[in-house]
């Protein structure tokens, strides 16, 4: 399984990015999809997770400014991110439940002050 994401890039604090992410080689839903991020010198973290059936999972640093969503087309799942601060700074990837685990290769978002 491979997944592909996009939408990273360089945004002012207060802005907005929308990641997406697709998964190939795979011919049935992956039950869970979502997002981890990794800052510099810091774990990689948990950011939101959606099942299948819509069900969301966010850390607490993005309830109410991140909407995790999944896409119409299998397998595609998206992170809107609203009211960006220096602290979203990191990169990002796509989450996948697959066995093993499946892991994008990463977008980076830098969001200047």
């Amino acid at each position: 399984v491979q997944l592909q994401a996009s939408g990273g890039g360089l945004v002012q604090a207060g802005g907005s990015l929308r990641l997406s992410c697709a998964a190939s080689g795979i011919i049935f839903s992956i039950s869970v999809m979502g997002w981890y991020r990794q800052a510099p010198g810091k774990e990689r973290e948990l950011v939101a997770t959606i099942t299948s059936l819509g069900g969301t999972n966010y850390a607490n640093s993005a309830k109410g400014r991140f909407t995790v969503s999944r896409g119409a087309a299998k397998n595609t799942v998206y992170l809107q991110m609203n009211s960006l601060k220096p602290e979203d700074t990191a990169v990002y990837y796509c989450y996948g439940a697959t066995v093993p685990t499946s892991w994008g290769s990463g977008t980076l978002v830098t969001v200047s002050s």
